[in-house]
């Protein structure tokens, strides 16, 4: 089925206010992400846009191996960021389990983690088990699995629950490779993910030929610049939109969109 997916504005303390065109938070409202609705055809992958004026806890998800119908693989395309923003991902160093629960225990766990300058454009890959947060003045989309579990480790004093037990058993305590981050150039296509659990691609103008081969199927599709159209369709800067196919995306030459499906 093609068709524009149901949006949620979602408050968040550690959201906004003022958000980047083109989306409005009302007034009063603090709004940290913006959730397209998946729907029964395609219920496999959730498509967001954050916005942080504050440090998001640190957590990890767990694997479809550790947690049956629960995994959850993310990634994450900055598309604005203040000046010295950061994402924190993986650790400087190895950490043990025993080491690890210390440290968020008393705080010192966010001084162990890695700090990744971010800035519009950049690429970045979150595994399962991968211990992340992600720091205020940001603006990012992120794909993920549909899975809302999600294990807290360290909130900063914040009085929410944590789930150290549940955390200890998934999180890696692991440096981040420099293969899962990149920055994507501002024309062409690009491959972003390729599996395990879902296909991402950022293409510009019509899809080619190697595309068709990887995407079958519905998938997404989420508008970055210019004129895109599905099924006869204009989706706008914004929006996404479930394709039945790839054969029903329009791209004008300079267009740019994000196309996603699970793998």
């Amino acid at each position: 089925m093609t068709g524009l997916l149901p949006v949620r504005m979602v408050e968040r303390p550690w959201g906004r206010r003022e958000l980047p065109a083109p989306f409005v938070a009302l007034e009063g409202q603090t709004i940290g992400e913006v959730w397209f609705e998946p729907q029964p055809s395609l219920p496999q992958l959730l498509v967001k846009y954050i916005f942080t004026s504050e440090k998001l806890s640190v957590q990890v998800h767990p694997s479809n191996a550790q947690l049956p119908g629960h995994g959850k693989e993310e990634c994450w395309l900055v598309i604005a960021a203040e000046p010295g923003a950061t994402l924190g991902i993986g650790f400087n160093a190895p950490l043990s389990s025993e080491a690890m629960r210390a440290a968020a225990l008393d705080g010192s766990i966010e001084q162990l983690m890695t700090w990744h300058p971010a800035r519009a454009g950049d690429f970045f890959h979150i595994p399962p088990g991968t211990v992340h947060a992600i720091g205020p003045g940001i603006s990012l989309v992120e794909v993920q699995q549909n899975s809302d579990v999600t294990y807290r480790l360290y909130d900063y004093g914040r009085p929410r629950e944590l789930h150290l037990e549940q955390g200890m058993a998934v999180a890696k305590g692991e440096t981040y490779p420099e293969t899962s981050m990149f920055h994507v150039p501002d024309t062409g296509s690009v491959t972003l993910v390729d599996g395990p659990n879902f296909l991402l691609d950022r293409i510009e103008g019509m899809p080619d030929a190697a595309l068709a081969g990887r995407y079958t199927g519905p998938l997404l599709v989420i508008p970055r610049r210019g004129e895109v159209r599905v099924g006869g369709q204009t989706v706008a800067i914004g929006e996404c939109c479930e394709a039945a196919s790839l054969d029903e995306l329009e791209l004008t030459d300079e267009a740019q969109a994000l196309i996603a499906q699970a793998a």
